[in-house]
């Protein structure tokens, strides 16, 4: 039975009244501050304006704007468009002229998809490279470049280049690539959900270790560790690696590129390698636990067209006993190895299977993509589009990554559980959904936080930084 207390409590409650005011609000007051990472690609996207002119109507620059405009909230359905017209306050942070209509914006974005490709590469790193931000250096002084595709499920939808993916959903398989361990994102290339993992790679690799050589360049000047798994275990795909380490086609004074490369046993006899290893004395056997043993040993590798020396880092593992306790009948083998250019003398075997290992890392960055920029199921049927989804995807994770690391760290910013880097979903929620009034005196805009907004010396103090930067 309630309290006479809490009844007398409860009577005090006050009732809210809700009515729509006369001024302008906004939720999302954090794309000010995207509008400033926009502001530095302006050349670009005048670039494409004058390469694809509109006689009337919106321009192709104010489509790209706008999506982007979604993306950074975690919306990748165009009709959320919607929600913004006749918003004033998503027109002037994002710099847009004409807001396109949900149509509009479809529309012309299937009739240009395929226009805009090569602009996607020019657009990230123009971001990158004007921002410097912290790219994450390993310890051992490289640049971890890793390279992997996902599954995204898009079950049941007639979608062009949908198909059974490896993950056994039917979907797409993209390809994406990221440049030290903060998750910053190269690109991320839409392939049909059949497509092998080395199949066109080179291709991608023609584009992305420039651009990763170039950023490192013009900031840490670290040498570049390519990090793939077996999927890539291809010569050719060795080949192209090495390849960018020539000093013709412009190419000197741009950081050495090293890669790591997962071996794939394919038709190895596991049995006749135990059973050699066990003839051999040379052969040390260390024992982590009762009922497990593994021995680990490197070899040299010949690749025709690589003349530098090429080694493999091979690891033998033999269980008679799981990890449960269970007495197994027959001893469990399991080979793995690992090719790689990295050096003998600076890289021990263990060293080289450490830095493999770091390589995981990069499986939270396909996360976000999928769920904190809501890009499992992409938007629309056709691949084109799709790919250029995409591709602006990833320039909006690296606005994103570049807010969280220099508004979310540091005495001022939102109270939260220290940590290295932010999750996107974090800094969607604590810099981008702020509440704001936008507010007109004497030919000023003045974007007002509330009083009690705890991130907003934060979000003043990267505004004002963003704004020095662009001026």
């Amino acid at each position: 039975m309630q309290s006479r207390e809490a009844i007398k409590v409860n009577c005090d409650m006050r009732e809210l009244i809700v009515k729509q005011l006369d001024y302008d609000l906004t939720p999302v007051a954090g794309l000010a501050l995207v509008g400033h990472h926009l502001k530095r690609l302006a050349p670009t996207f005048k670039q494409i304006d004058i390469a694809w002119p509109i006689k009337g109507g919106v321009s192709n620059s104010d489509i790209l704007r706008s999506y982007m405009g979604l993306l950074v909230q975690g919306k990748s359905d165009f009709d959320a468009i919607e929600n913004f017209r006749g918003d004033t306050f998503f027109k002037q942070a994002l710099g847009i002229a004409l807001l396109p209509s949900s149509p509009t914006l479809r529309q012309r974005m299937d009739t240009r998809a395929s226009d805009w490709f090569d602009s996607l590469p020019t657009l990230n790193e123009a971001l990158l490279s004007g921002a410097r931000p912290d790219y994450g250096v390993l310890p051992c002084g490289w640049l971890a470049l890793d390279v992997d595709t996902f599954a995204m499920d898009n079950s049941n939808t007639a979608k062009d280049g949908v198909g059974r993916t490896y993950a056994g959903v039917d979907g797409y398989c993209p390809l994406a690539t990221y440049l030290g361990a903060q998750g910053l994102c190269l690109e991320l290339s839409l392939r049909p959900g059949v497509q092998h993992s080395a199949r066109e790679t080179q291709y991608n690799f023609e584009r992305v270790i420039p651009m990763a050589q170039r950023l490192s360049a013009g900031s840490t000047k670290s040498p570049i560790l390519a990090r793939l798994d077996s999927g890539f275990d291809s010569a050719r795909l060795m080949i192209e690696l090495e390849s960018h380490n020539r000093t013709h086609n412009g190419r000197a004074g741009l950081p050495q590129v090293d890669w790591l490369i997962k071996w794939n046993p394919r038709a190895t006899d596991v049995a006749g390698v135990a059973a050699g290893l066990e003839a051999d004395a040379a052969a040390v056997w260390k024992h982590p636990r009762a009922g497990k043993r593994m021995t680990v040993w490197e070899e040299a590798v010949r690749i025709e067209g690589i003349t530098r020396p090429v080694r493999r880092v091979v690891r033998l593992i033999e269980r008679t006993i799981d990890a449960r306790g269970q007495v197994l009948l027959v001893p469990e083998l399991t080979l793995e190895g690992w090719t790689t250019s990295l050096g003998a003398a600076q890289f021990k075997p263990a060293d080289v299977i450490a830095l493999y290992a770091d390589h995981a890392t990069h499986e939270q960055f396909h996360s976000e993509f999928k769920t904190d920029l809501d890009l499992e199921r992409l938007p629309s049927g056709k691949f084109d589009t799709n790919y250029l989804v995409c591709g602006l995807a990833a320039l909006a994770m690296n606005i994103l990554r570049l807010m969280g690391q220099a508004g979310l760290h540091g005495p001022d910013a939102p109270v939260r559980h220290p940590a290295k880097r932010r999750r996107i979903k974090t800094v969607i929620q604590e810099l981008v959904y702020r509440a704001g009034r936008l507010i007109s005196h004497g030919r000023r805009l003045v974007l007002g936080l509330g009083a009690n907004d705890r991130a907003a010396r934060a979000f003043e103090r990267l505004h004002g930084e963003l704004l020095a930067g662009c001026g």
